[in-house]
């Protein structure tokens, strides 16, 4: 790049600047920003073309098209040239248009007689704000020089369109961050939330997108470089040793920070008229947009690496750090890109609801939100580049939907919701300590899941019989390190004195799959939902096991004590872990340490195999608990965590209610305990088909006992599960829909 291209390029930044600086409506600026880049760029055609909705572009100023065609002239998005780029985000520069891919002619506008066409997305942070273009009678194509002038001009002109400088009359001229937004995510945890956004990362804001003095703007940025590699080393060596993954992450960005290459082109950027934050962001911009388009996976994760570098660079060039001086709402609801367990539960029990950006269904941050009872949505896309702190939002975990800035018509409908659902919590309150026992004389026991001691009130206010399912790994994953056995054995009596004799059933160590703790070392697996996790990580590292097993002894105090293990596949599995229980006992009676007054011990049948196992299997094993998430996704081939396909196949599948109407009489025919685990658990509908095919036992989250109870006792059983026999007999492949019209009948 010449000194000479630089100097114009400051001079057009410059004059840009100054555009801004006047007093005037949004509108007169776009009309004076496209006169004065066709007047420095030496083009007869200069327009801007800003998004008015998610899917349509409006011409909203222009220097050499007819006027006339100004807010009149629209396309969708990806049609014709502007619209190509806007959807890819990328430039076209041709010199023959109309022989280009995609073209589309608006005669409105009187561009016929224009061949040469040079559009460039106007985005921030991956954003799509809308499209900058020039076009030139004259058949050629923009230098290299030009082009990559106009993409500073497109830079400043997307941090200028966030600050509201062309804020004016119409769709598209109207002020960001004003209007009602929603955003169709996926269901993390059910429930439903009504507050006021809190961001956990707050946006960093660009006031200065220009400068006039670059010599001043490149010292600052690399003292704010200096300063972000002392930062990542600092955080380096505080990882040394066991934090494989986490000093992975800090060893890329180390990496980035030392990079030549993304320095100079801050530099260069700096050079032609950028500040240096403005210089910062747009590096991160083309960093963002990259990641959309990367297939693979390894470079996606690079590039977010690299854009949270960015993040923190801007952070010291601003002082805009996570302390805002904001002041939390009284209903926060948390909105996030993404956040860890020991984040979220720092927060704990004070947030009405969480949103994120990416998440799993399986994620830590969706398994202490069920935890915790919080409605989650996850896969709320773009949601932190329009929320802003103090923003009313509406969360409906139940259909993974999002409200931000609501309509009045929204809020009275949501609210509505809530008013009947809390009737309906108090019907269920008044039936709290009811036994589920159905008109045809069948008694269903309703335990509850839980993870954390937070859960542990709920036992009581829920009706609960006991714990069904403790999930023992959130103590494990919201560390930096392995908890001592002396910490998990204080943790597990505290919950057995929770539970007051209730039965409560610890299941060990379930980790691996999207379950992996810091301090271990990852393993690099192409499925690792049928990889090295649960069961199989404790028999091969029977060290870990072990302690975890001394620790529930101890945690018993002579108590009775209830142990499952997850995820068994086979026979011999259970053997081998039912060897290692019998190697603790042995070891805790040697220590004087007292026994359990009883000791269970069980499986999780979660995988196909073990319904299959032999019949001394059942004999053997104190009870079973079927694990109705994984069980599903093994038995339809169909990933959890993906939404194109674990909709498509139905918990009352006949073939899935036939298989598990097959382990149901196995356990039967052996006299083995069986009980049902799972979201399924918890579903009012899914639950009574359950018992239904014989299934005695559920265990759900607490919110659901009530609404499962209050079917249950309104549900003869034995009626229902000739209305599942006679759907399948007739050959339906759901027996929903024939269970859903027999409900009806019943009032």
């Amino acid at each position: 790049m010449t000194d000479r291209h630089q100097t114009d390029s400051r001079q057009l930044l410059g004059r840009l600047r100054e555009v801004m600086a006047e007093e005037a409506t949004g509108q007169t600026r776009l009309d004076q920003i496209t006169q004065l880049i066709a007047c420095e760029m030496n083009t007869e055609v200069c327009s801007i073309y800003l998004f008015r909705d998610s899917e349509t572009l409006e011409l909203c100023a222009t220097e050499g098209l007819k006027a006339e065609a100004v807010h009149q002239t629209r396309m969708r998005l990806g049609e014709g040239l502007v619209g190509r780029v806007a959807r890819t985000g990328k430039a076209v520069n041709t010199a023959d248009a109309p022989k280009e891919h995609g073209f589309r002619y608006m005669p409105e506008t009187g561009e016929e007689i224009y061949s040469s066409f040079a559009g460039f997305p106007i985005q921030r942070l991956g954003e799509k704000l809308g499209v900058l273009v020039v076009q030139s009678k004259t058949a050629r194509q923009y230098s290299e020089e030009e082009v990559y002038a106009l993409e500073v001009v497109a830079m400043v002109l997307a941090e200028m369109t966030e600050l509201g400088v062309f804020v004016g009359e119409g769709a598209a001229l109207s002020a960001r961050h004003k209007n009602p937004v929603a955003f169709r995510g996926a269901t993390g945890q059910e429930g439903t939330a009504e507050g006021h956004v809190w961001l956990h990362e707050p946006r960093v804001v660009v006031t200065n997108p220009i400068a006039d003095d670059p010599v001043r703007e490149t010292e600052r940025l690399r003292e704010a470089v200096d300063s972000l590699r002392v930062s990542v080393d600092q955080m380096l060596e505080g990882v040394a040793g066991a934090d494989a993954e986490h000093r992975e992450v800090l060893e890329a960005y180390r990496m980035f920070a030392n990079s030549r290459g993304w320095l100079k082109r801050m530099e260069e950027d700096i050079a032609v008229g950028l500040s240096a934050e403005a210089a910062v962001e747009k590096e991160q911009s083309i960093a963002r947009a990259r990641m959309e388009t990367a297939s693979d996976s390894y470079l996606r994760e690079r590039l977010h690496d690299l854009d949270d570098l960015s993040n923190r660079l801007l952070r010291i060039l601003t002082g805009q750090g996570k302390e805002t001086g904001a002041e939390m709402p009284v209903d926060p609801i948390l909105v996030a890109r993404n956040i860890g367990p020991a984040e979220l539960l720092d927060y704990g029990r004070l947030l009405r609801g969480v949103v994120l950006e990416e998440g799993s269904v399986g994620s830590h941050a969706a398994i202490v939100a069920r935890s915790l009872a919080i409605p989650l949505v996850i896969h709320a896309e773009r949601i932190t580049t329009e929320a802003l702190n103090g923003d009313p939002i509406i969360v409906d975990g139940d259909a993974g939907v999002v409200h931000l800035r609501p309509e009045d018509t929204i809020v009275t409908a949501f609210r509505d919701k809530i008013a009947m659902r809390e009737e309906a919590q108090e019907r269920y309150a008044s039936i709290r300590d009811t036994p589920a026992v159905t008109p045809c004389g069948r008694r269903i026991a309703l335990t509850m899941n839980a993870g954390l001691m937070a859960d542990l009130p709920s036992l009581e206010g829920s009706g609960a019989e006991g714990v069904g399912l403790f999930r023992t790994e959130l103590q494990f994953l919201i560390r930096n390190k392995m908890p001592t056995r002396t910490e998990l054995a204080a943790l597990y009596s505290r919950v057995l004195d929770s539970a007051g004799g209730r039965r409560v059933v610890f299941r060990t160590l379930d980790i691996g799959s999207d379950k992996v703790l810091s301090y271990m070392k990852p393993t690099d697996e192409p499925n690792p939902a049928l990889g090295w996790r649960a069961i199989r990580v404790g028999l091969d590292k029977p060290g870990v096991m072990r302690m975890q097993l001394q620790a529930l002894i101890r945690a018993a105090k002579g108590r009775p004590l209830t142990v499952m293990f997850p995820f068994v596949a086979q026979y011999d599995e259970y053997r081998a872990a039912l060897a290692e229980v019998d190697k603790a006992m042995d070891r805790e009676r040697i220590l004087g340490h007292p026994l359990p007054e009883t000791l269970e011990v069980g499986a999780m049948l979660e995988t196909p195999s073990l319904a299959f196992a032999p019949t001394q299997f059942f004999r053997d094993v104190d009870f079973l608990s079927i694990g109705g998430n994984d069980l599903k996704q093994f038995f339809f081939a169909a990933d959890r965590e993906n939404e194109r396909v674990r909709r498509r196949y139905d918990t009352l599948n006949v073939s899935f209610l036939t298989f598990l109407e097959n382990i149901v009489e196995r356990c039967r025919e052996t006299g083995t305990p069986l009980s049902f685990c799972g979201e399924d658990a918890g579903r009012p509908v899914e639950a009574i088909c359950l018992a239904a095919i014989g299934l005695d036992a559920l265990s759900m989250r607490p919110a659901s006992i009530g609404p499962v109870k209050s079917l249950l006792i309104r549900t003869n059983l034995a009626e229902l599960r000739e209305v599942i026999h006679k759907a399948r007999e007739e050959g339906h492949q759901s027996v929903r829909p024939a269970v859903m019209e027999w409900l009806k009948t019943q009032g």
